[in-house]
């Protein structure tokens, strides 16, 4: 199976898709046509590709009752929500209450488990704990309505005080696509389980991860502010944005890069085939099956893997972006000069690394996450799919 990141349904789509790019406002999710099957005519309706879905809360600190659930996301254009009949309904301005947000929440069964049926579409689960989410239903520049989107990484959204936390996933006729995400922020531990042709977990942490990634990434001097008391961690990339990470972190490895692989090759291998690559003036610049070239990135385009890392879906600049990406925030370029380096011991070893994405990749059981938008890279972000799912299931593991 090709590495993620080298097919067209990538969990980057996904998050840009959703809006959790969003910085200083909450996100509005826009539209994914790429990423959507089904018919829908805009009604409500119980979507075709019905998967039954089981939410099991294990967390130990809350109560069915204190935990709220969220299926928001896009179906044919248009941005839905699933009640918990499993009926699809678009978004409306007129669903906004008198305090100004939605209330979508699907209540957790009294005891045990809680049975949903998820149709075809591609969207989010949100949890949030203890208190409910405020989704705001508002026009976008087409005037059709949309869903502002928690962003916790943003003090002033009025979710910021809520615990909450979020899978993600694309539900289609070609099968089920999901993940757990750190990409945004870390905060409640939850695993996904896949049923289908394979049976499949991730996102597990190990006894005690939650704690133990909160302490680790407290213990580096940058990264110590991107801890929210005992809510929430904050990505680097937003905390840059924020004003809590400083904005020229990754610079010193980024021009020991530059200044390394002007003297020699740099070698990309992607399914298109072996790029090789040195720095020609200012830009990092691939001969191979196709000539690639990057302007000196800055510490905000590693930790996004966009602005001079962006990763178009064009089958050359795109993958070789998204191995770049990975090797800066893993800092193996400069250890490896054949990329993408395939062995996790040697991930993160660097003082000047990622610490945050290190740390949820310590606490998980399997050793992946998605802390980074392409963790994916070699296979180590927690993604799994099936092409032929009989269910799913989100678990919230213990704090």
């Amino acid at each position: 199976m090709a590495p993620r990141h080298q097919r067209n349904l990538t969990r980057r789509k996904m998050l840009f898709a959703l809006g959790g790019a969003a910085v200083g406002v909450p996100a509005i999710a826009a539209v994914a046509p790429h990423a959507l099957a089904g018919q829908s005519d805009g009604s409500s309706t119980a979507a075709s590709g019905s998967l039954p879905v089981t939410v099991v809360n294990n967390s130990g600190s809350f109560s069915n009752t204190s935990v709220h659930l969220y299926v928001v996301g896009n179906l044919d254009g248009k941005q839905v929500r699933l009640t918990a009949d499993g009926t699809v309904v678009p978004v409306a301005l007129s669903d906004n209450g008198a305090d100004g947000y939605t209330d979508y929440a699907v209540p957790l069964a009294s005891s045990g488990v809680t049975k949903l049926s998820l149709p075809y579409m591609s969207g989010r689960i949100y949890v949030s704990l203890g208190a409910k989410l405020k989704f705001k239903a508002v026009a976008d520049g087409n005037g059709n309505a949309a869903l502002q989107y928690p962003a916790g990484w943003v003090a002033s959204d009025p979710n910021y005080g809520v615990l909450h936390d979020c899978a993600e996933f694309t539900h289609n006729a070609a099968g089920m696509f999901c993940n757990t995400t750190m990409v945004d922020m870390f905060s409640v531990p939850m695993s996904i389980r896949l049923t289908g042709v394979k049976d499949q977990t991730t996102g597990t942490l190990r006894d005690g991860g939650r704690a133990a990634a909160f302490a680790a990434v407290k213990q580096v001097e940058e990264f110590a502010r991107l801890v929210v008391d005992d809510t929430r961690v904050i990505a680097p990339g937003h905390g840059l944005d924020a004003g809590l990470f400083p904005e020229d972190y990754f610079a010193p490895y980024i021009d020991e890069v530059w200044s390394t692989y002007t003297g020699k090759d740099l070698k990309v291998t992607t399914n298109a085939g072996t790029f090789t690559g040195r720095v020609r003036g200012d830009r990092l610049t691939f001969d191979g099956p196709a000539s690639v070239s990057f302007a000196k990135p800055s510490t905000r385009d590693v930790l996004f893997c966009d602005g001079n890392l962006a990763a178009p879906n064009d089958g050359t600049t795109g993958p070789v972006a998204a191995v770049l990406g990975a090797g800066f925030n893993r800092s193996t370029l400069l250890s490896h000069p054949a990329q993408p380096t395939t062995d996790p011991a040697a991930f993160y070893r660097a003082a000047l690394t990622n610490h945050y994405s290190k740390a949820v990749h310590a606490a998980t059981e399997d050793g992946k996450a998605y802390g980074f938008a392409f963790d994916d890279v070699a296979d180590f972000a927690s993604y799994i799919q099936d092409t032929g799912p009989t269910g799913f299931t989100l678990t919230l593991t213990a704090f």
